[in-house]
């Protein structure tokens, strides 16, 4: 990014040599993102400033007023405040609710589908309880009734292996700070050829400036305006080196890192954890709640007097809340990476015995 930002030019919209290596910058960046997910034409990535942006992109670029959208209770805000602004505009909203372990059951959300359903949009991993939900059986009934499918892979992207040739997803949108491992301030919006969204934003784009219409094509469609092209040069490096390790190396190491930490967690007296207990059904994230103890004093304590950071609260997700029986006050969440070791989490559950310890 140092280097980037050395010889950023603005990209697309001068013919000189920085203008060119940002422009470069970008194409590599959309070129590793289609080798990582398995798409032909990395033009149909489009680069967002972040997943909420491009949740919106997709959710506002898609309904219109009369549309019905079938959505879960396990969603982030970015999916469920555009979607209630939305319903302001004439849309209808089936919320379908998660069973206590917080997974969906596919049926369900089929059975939700109307003639005049228009999207489906659902989250692939939880960002409160981790657990992995079942997209492609989702993706796979919203298609054989007509309706596009939205998943929110910011939790998944990066941290669980999978193709977007094999499932049928028609937009995918997804953060490059969290399991892609770049920099904040990224993001991107997949979008299967043939889905009809209207832009979010309209301006320049550096192509077709002779017209006062916006491009047809992508990514220009629903790229306006300047990108961060250093932001998106940092994500570059990171999804290459995805590439090299494999996503399913990533995946076996946090796996090893969440059987440790689950295994270790239920043997804490007055420890509750949330979602799957099998590694093999979530993410790297884990939400629990020490008893007595509110979430926010454990998180400060887990700071405070180990320097382990973790975050409390809601995360941005009353609905998983609700469902888990865990509102107002939220849970703590600890989410191991790809960097952490196995001795951090012998550390963790050593903090978070005498946590728990001290409430009795």
């Amino acid at each position: 990014m140092a280097g980037a930002i050395r010889r950023a030019g603005n990209p697309g919209r001068s013919g000189h040599a920085l203008s060119i290596r940002s422009a470069r910058d970008l194409f590599v960046a959309r070129e590793r993102l289609a080798a990582l997910f398995g798409v032909r034409d990395s033009s149909r990535f489009v680069f967002a400033g972040n997943a909420t942006e491009a949740l919106n992109q997709a959710i506002k670029g898609i309904l219109r007023p009369g549309d019905h959208a079938v959505t879960t209770s396990l969603e982030h805000n970015s999916v469920m405040r555009p979607l209630r602004r939305m319903e302001e505009g004439g849309v209808s909203v089936t919320v379908v609710p998660a069973g206590p372990g917080g997974v969906v059951d596919a049926g369900s959300v089929a059975a939700a589908i109307r003639k005049k359903t228009r999207l489906v949009a659902v989250v692939h991993a939880s960002n409160v309880t981790g657990a992995i939900q079942p997209v492609a059986k989702i993706a796979r009934a919203a298609r054989r009734a007509g309706a596009f499918t939205l998943v929110d892979a910011a939790q998944s992207a990066g941290s669980i292996p999978f193709s977007l040739s094999d499932i049928p997803v028609d937009m995918l949108a997804a953060t490059g700070h969290k399991a892609l491992l770049g920099p904040q301030g990224t993001g991107f919006l997949y979008v299967r050829e043939g889905v009809p969204l209207v832009p979010l934003i309209e301006g320049g784009t550096g192509s077709r400036s002779e017209s006062d219409h916006q491009p047809d094509f992508f990514p220009d469609a629903l790229e306006s305006g300047t990108q961060n092209s250093v932001g998106i040069a940092g994500l570059a490096v990171s999804l290459a080196w995805l590439l090299r390790r494999g996503v399913e190396t990533v995946r076996r190491k946090e796996k090893e890192l969440l059987d440790d930490l689950l295994s270790g967690m239920e043997r804490i007296p007055g420890v509750t954890v949330f979602g799957p207990r099998d590694p093999s059904r979530r993410v790297s994230l884990v939400s629990f709640l020490v008893e007595g103890t509110d979430p926010g004093v454990v998180g400060m304590r887990l700071e405070k007097t180990f320097g382990i950071l973790v975050r409390a609260g809601l995360h941005c997700s009353p609905n998983s809340h609700r469902t888990l029986g865990t509102f107002p006050e939220g849970t703590v969440r600890v989410s191991p990476g790809p960097f952490n070791t196995r001795r951090e989490i012998s550390g963790f559950l050593a903090a978070l015995r005498k946590i728990a310890s001290a409430r009795r």
